[in-house]
């Protein structure tokens, strides 16, 4: 029963619902913005495992100040629910817009990867990594704007790798070294963000099978098909950047993310010229329009 008070939060519509809790967009009444209220079901909070990933993703979320990473405003509880209260970003994830569009331009893609890249390397200078890279946590705000989301896996960029009992990762995007236990860094997020854009740019997994297990394994065993390869249109220049990011072994990859960074920029300027030079001779019958004298 829509709208309702909590605190000084008027909650209006539901976002998103899952498992954990539900999103709502909400009103602060003090401030008189519209924001994002994201609260934990009641019985979650006793989940202490699922807790630590709650507050590990405010506490990252807020010693992020990037335009590109969404910003957490606080957090708090309500007859014993914990929840977040974030920036507002409601227009959608990349992973939606793949699913409407089939194939999302090379330009768009390009931009969210460029400001994706420049997101995760701030997160890296405060030492984190976050770990779970997919279109589905990548959402849109009014003006367009890309934002990172769910920190809920984070964790220190330093930390010698530990043994783990589980992947954390979303299998389509996981990099090779994470399913073969062999650690992982910030070159592990790179690759990850390459397999999003890949998927966005293309419109298909850059590895696919019906099994999650045969889905990790070809991660680490499979040659990746260049993009171009899957789609001709894509430019050369592009598909060679988004491949090196997904290179099997680290490293092979770029190894900054400015340097990955200025490849997309790079990229990005070739479309742009490529368009420009279609556009000027898109209209001409190819009879010239002026006489010598």
């Amino acid at each position: 029963m829509l709208p309702v008070m909590l605190h000084h939060f008027e909650l209006r519509t539901i976002i998103a619902s899952g498992g954990m809790g539900t999103v709502y967009v909400a009103r602060d009444m003090k401030l008189e913005r519209d924001v994002a209220l994201k609260m934990m079901k009641r019985e979650m909070a006793a989940d202490q495992e699922v807790m630590q990933a709650f507050y590990r993703e405010a506490r990252a979320g807020a010693a992020l100040n990037h335009t590109n990473i969404i910003h957490i405003y606080s957090f708090d509880e309500f007859n014993s629910q914990p929840f977040l209260v974030m920036e507002l970003a409601d227009q959608g994830s990349l992973d939606s817009r793949i699913e409407t569009e089939g194939r999302v331009p090379e330009l768009d893609v390009l931009d969210v990867g460029i400001k994706m890249a420049s997101a995760l390397a701030t997160a890296l200078k405060h030492n984190l990594l976050h770990r779970d890279i997919k279109p589905g946590n990548i959402l849109f705000n009014t003006e367009g704007e890309p934002k990172l989301i769910d920190f809920g896996l984070v964790r220190a960029a330093e930390v010698e790798s530990a043994w783990e009992e589980h992947v954390w990762g979303t299998p389509h995007y996981v990099a090779p070294e994470k399913v073969e236990r062999k650690g992982e860094d910030f070159l592990s997020d790179m690759y990850s963000l390459g397999a999003t854009m890949y998927h966005a740019m293309t419109g298909h997994f850059p590895f696919d099978a019906p099994t999650e297990q045969e889905i990790v394994s070809a991660q680490v065993y499979t040659p990746l098909t260049p993009p171009n390869q899957v789609a001709p249109d894509i430019t050369e220049s592009t598909s060679n950047a988004i491949a090196r990011a997904m290179e099997k072994r680290p490293a092979e990859r770029f190894q900054t993310y400015e340097e990955f960074r200025m490849a997309l920029e790079e990229a990005r300027s070739r479309v742009l010229i490529q368009q420009v030079h279609e556009a000027s001779h898109g209209g001409h019958t190819g009879k010239s329009w002026w006489k010598k004298k």
